[in-house]
């Protein structure tokens, strides 16, 4: 009977000591974390804190710092914090009522390391009350970072980078004019206009299309005559056809000549009132607004024809300058050039690869199927035109794709240098610093490559990165890669994101991983597990990330992911 008084008096020293305690401990209920688990974006752990203090908590002339602290093993990282008062405390912090306590939001945010897949959020207080220093203890408020986001350092790594291609036609239009001039009212050939410069060069081609049969192919010659619009129409109608007759039958003499066959297509103009406008607006003449504007208030013909007339009487440049060239007749070859055949290529490159031009050089690198093979070609494309940006920046895709990334960035930035203004090079580096996980560098970069191939992909995996997985998504649609597939998994596109992983051309670890975390996610149990061995297979660097990562939270305490993560 007697111990009953001496624990009567135990629990009123106990209320005694606690009454006199100046602030008490908070609890995790008095905590809300977004988002919960935290997640990496971007390279970084952002998290909202939304707290209250309870009623009768914040003492009146209490200061209280409140600092969010990342741990994990080996370390920590501290958060940018917030300091309350209470009411009676002169200050510019948030102020909290004692009676009705107070709710307030802290947000920062953490630079993210792998080891914070496996961490613990904490509150930490630094509380004074007056001068004295009290002891709030720190609280838990969170496990763990989810990273999925993060393995875009290495989903970048198989994106499609973009080659520098090549321009190789098998067949190339080509044209050779020539240009006859007449005298007034007169339709016969003068023998200057015949060695002028352009007759010569046209004389010539037929000739060299004669001599190389196998490389020039003609296709036709268009004979076009015309007269000047000063004439009457049925003069210059006239005049027109006899000037077609007589450059069509020269131009059927050169081809008889050199023993070439070829058609002739002949059509004349009588009077040119197109080229009449394009001459005067190209003309040095003072008046030329003028005259276009007369003459386009008239839409008959002989109307025209008086006041150009009028126009040339007025303006000695129109009679001087303008018409003379109106009365002529344009000769022209149309003819391909025919390339090597493919295997005329492939047979050049083996004697002497330096008899090939750079577009044949890079098309030849397309027909071979060993990487090696191409490399080769690529050099030697690279030693024969040096200043060509594309044989290199093709050099660092085949480095990238084997994943060399340190001699792809070397490829790319030298590839960059010959030609600054090149797309390609740049918007390769753009999808590299992404897997070193710099996506300010890789803005920059693709800022300068718009017009790159694999801009769009580039782009979606930059938005990826932001955390703009929406926008990443939908960049990235009918893109069948394991960015494409990470996008649509963080965007919970997750029967999308199946079908991608299953047409990625060249699955590798990161497809496998990926298809464990989708498994998890779809509660398809039995895919996890085989998914992460295939991951671990191919790279054992997945390994430990597995352990830890909070995508197989429900797994990690079963015997099977236990002994695969060993």
């Amino acid at each position: 009977m007697q111990s009953k008084p001496l624990v009567y008096l135990a629990l009123a020293a106990t209320v005694g000591l606690t009454s006199c305690s100046k602030m008490g401990p908070l609890s995790s209920e008095n905590f809300a974390v977004a988002p919960s688990p935290l997640e990496a974006v971007d390279n970084q752990v952002p998290v909202a804190i939304s707290g209250r203090f309870p009623e009768k908590y914040m003492k009146k002339n209490a200061v209280v710092k409140i600092t969010p602290v990342l741990r994990f093993q080996g370390g920590k990282s501290t958060g940018a914090g917030d300091i309350f008062q209470g009411e009676k405390v002169q200050g510019n912090h948030q102020e909290i009522s004692y009676l009705l306590g107070g709710n307030y939001n802290l947000r920062t945010t953490f630079p993210f390391r792998d080891e914070m897949l496996r961490s613990e959020l904490y509150v930490t207080f630094d509380a004074t009350v007056g001068k004295k220093k009290v002891n709030i203890p720190e609280v838990k408020v969170a496990d763990g970072v989810l990273a999925t986001s993060t393995l875009l350092c290495r989903t970048a790594a198989s994106a499609n980078a973009a080659l520098g291609e090549d321009k190789f036609q098998y067949t190339i239009e080509q044209k050779q004019e020539a240009q006859i001039k007449y005298l007034i009212q007169q339709a016969r050939i003068r023998t200057s206009e015949l060695q002028s410069a352009s007759v010569k060069d046209f004389v010539q081609t037929l000739r060299n299309i004669k001599a190389d049969d196998k490389r020039l192919e003609l296709e036709n010659v268009e004979v076009s005559s015309y007269a000047s619009p000063d004439g009457g129409e049925k003069l210059n109608t006239k005049l027109a056809q006899s000037r077609d007759n007589a450059s069509g039958s020269y131009v059927k003499n050169q081809l008889k000549k050199i023993n070439l066959e070829g058609e002739v297509n002949s059509r004349y103009t009588a009077q040119d009132w197109e080229g009449f406008q394009e001459l005067v607006s190209q003309s040095n003449i003072q008046d030329k607004e003028v005259i276009l504007r007369v003459l386009s208030m008239y839409q008959d013909p002989e109307q025209r024809e008086q006041q150009i007339k009028n126009l040339s009487a007025g303006f000695r440049e129109l009679a001087d300058e303008v018409l003379p060239e109106l009365r002529r007749s344009r000769l022209t070859i149309n003819y391909l050039i025919v390339g090597r055949t493919d295997d005329e290529i492939q047979q050049q490159l083996q004697t002497d690869a330096s008899k090939l031009s750079i577009e044949e050089l890079l098309y030849a690198a397309t027909l071979a199927d060993d990487p090696a093979e191409k490399e080769n070609i690529y050099t030697t494309a690279d030693r024969l035109f040096p200043a060509d940006y594309r044989a290199v920046n093709n050099l660092g895709v085949l480095a990238y794709e084997k994943g060399n990334l340190t001699a792809a960035k070397d490829f790319f930035s030298k590839a960059a240098k010959k030609n600054e203004q090149a797309a390609e090079p740049k918007a390769n580096l753009a999808l590299l610093a992404l897997t070193e996980g710099d996506s300010k560098t890789s803005e920059d970069y693709l800022g300068q490559a718009a017009t790159a191939r694999n801009y769009g992909e580039v782009l979606g995996n930059l938005a990826l990165a932001r955390g703009q997985y929406v926008q990443a998504a939908r960049q990235l649609q009918g893109v069948n890669t394991n960015s494409a597939a990470l996008a649509q998994i963080l965007n919970k596109n997750y029967t999308e994101a199946r079908t991608t992983l299953s047409r990625v051309a060249q699955p590798d670890a990161t497809t496998a991983y990926l298809k464990a975390i989708l498994a998890a996610r779809t509660r398809q149990a039995a895919d996890v597990v085989p998914n992460l061995e295939q991951a671990f297979k191919l790279d054992s660097t997945f390994k430990a990330r597995a352990a830890k990562d909070l995508e197989f939270a429900n797994y990690f305490n079963t015997a099977d992911f236990q002994n695969i993560t060993k």
